[in-house]
């Protein structure tokens, strides 16, 4: 008796692999950057409201008149009114407009000095934004400052070329400089999967004895002089000024604007910058389209490199006119927060540069007027960073409802880049 054959069932289809869930730290940069205009408005007034304490603190008169807080409160309280509205007049004056000054060109001075340092926290900015939407936490401003600075300077007083030739050469120089030191960082992490947090800051400690170490070499130093300072930048390669030689304002500034508008392009209307913005919301997912992620990780690092790089060239073309072992300042540690504030976007990097730029240049106006310490303007953009860096906390003090935010799945591009993409 024959038995039934039995046909084995044709066996199902094997489930496609479960796509990662991106890292927790892009997660969390990514609820940092869209976060609502509102919570970074609230932010900045948070921050003001806490330096404002920090102020009226400092002050003698604040400190005497509450020696008798209780038998006489509206003199502490008048006495903190002052305190705190004289130092923010104050601010005001010494970066935007001072209305007692008895010319107008000393009016105005106090802005065009807010531009002029707000040049290379916003090119900064602007490197470190690229890097921020592509999910990468570049640190390394400072050291990309630096090398910028470097080759940027030693274009400019090494040669001798036309005016307009000559600082074309030394600004490519100083991108090439600092998408090369940023380069590093990036093939390491696409080549090892090294961290990019501890790569870029252990190259910015390299940056910083780099230079250190070149000021004192022959190709760089400045006849006998035993100043770890270079020769002067020639004038063929200096950033031109905007308004005359009694303003520091430069050139540059009019290349923070077309740097903007360059970053805006590249992350909203190129195929490359689609592929920076999906590698930033999902590695794995972007992976899975055929995107080439480590060849990205490299890309961004080059590119955000180049313009902080551009920054080192407003230091050393613009501004110090010469190359020193501080040339970047803290420019590029400042920048980071700028990105933050800006949400990594163009137009919010600018004015938040805007913002920093004039924090740094009314505070020594603050400090002369009212004898404020300094450190206030420090504590006041470390308050920022805090609340930028902790949404939940400032919608909680000031009662904001948490804005919905699309996932990756709602990343958008525009119809050429889709077909670029496939």
């Amino acid at each position: 008796m024959s038995q039934p054959t039995s046909s084995a069932a044709p066996a199902a289809p094997s489930a496609a692999p479960a796509e990662k869930d991106p890292p927790r730290s892009a997660v969390i940069l990514r609820e940092m950057l869209e976060s609502s205009w509102l919570v970074t408005v609230m932010a900045i007034v948070l921050a003001l409201l806490i330096s404002g304490v920090l102020i009226a603190a400092a002050d003698s008169a604040v400190q005497d008149a509450a020696g008798y807080l209780f038998a006489r409160p509206a003199d502490f309280f008048s006495a903190v009114w002052d305190a705190v509205w004289s130092a923010y007049v104050a601010l005001f004056q010494g970066s935007v407009v001072n209305f007692g000054a008895p010319t107008f060109e000393r009016a105005i001075r106090p802005l065009t000095e807010t531009m002029t340092v707000s040049v290379p926290l916003i090119l900064a900015g602007l490197g470190l934004s690229v890097g921020f939407r592509a999910g990468m936490f570049n640190i390394g401003a400072q050291g990309q400052i630096i090398l910028g600075a470097v080759f940027g300077g030693y274009v400019g007083f090494a040669f001798s070329l036309p005016p307009g030739l000559h600082l074309l050469l030394a600004t490519i120089g100083a991108a090439v400089g600092g998408g090369l030191w940023a380069g590093i960082a990036g093939v390491l992490k696409a080549r090892t999967g090294a961290n990019e947090v501890i790569v870029t800051i252990m190259l910015n400690n390299v940056a910083v004895y780099l230079v250190g170490y070149l000021l004192t070499t022959s190709a760089f130093k400045r006849g006998d002089s035993n100043n770890p300072i270079s020769p002067p930048i020639k004038d063929s390669a200096l950033y031109p000024a905007l308004l005359g030689s009694g303003f520091r304002l430069h050139a540059g500034f009019l290349l923070a604007i077309v740097a903007a508008v360059f970053v805006w392009w590249l992350m909203n209307r190129s195929t490359i910058g689609f592929q920076f913005r999906a590698v930033g919301s999902n590695p794995s997912a972007a992976r899975t389209a055929g995107i080439s992620v480590n060849a990205t990780y490299v890309w961004v690092m080059v590119v955000a490199g180049a313009l902080a790089g551009l920054a080192g060239s407003a230091q050393v073309l613009g501004t110090e006119k010469v190359l020193t072992a501080g040339v970047a300042a803290s420019f590029g540690f400042d920048a980071i927060t700028v990105a933050l504030l800006g949400r990594s976007r163009p137009l919010g990097t600018f004015m938040a540069g805007l913002l920093f730029g004039a924090l740094r240049a009314g505070g020594f106006a603050m400090q002369a007027s009212t004898g404020t310490p300094i450190d206030i303007v420090l504590v006041m953009q470390s308050l920022i960073v805090l609340f930028i860096a902790a949404p939940p906390l400032v919608r909680s003090v000031f009662r904001l409802r948490a804005a919905r935010t699309a996932g990756p799945a709602s990343l958008t591009a525009t119809p050429a880049v889709k077909e670029s993409a496939a």
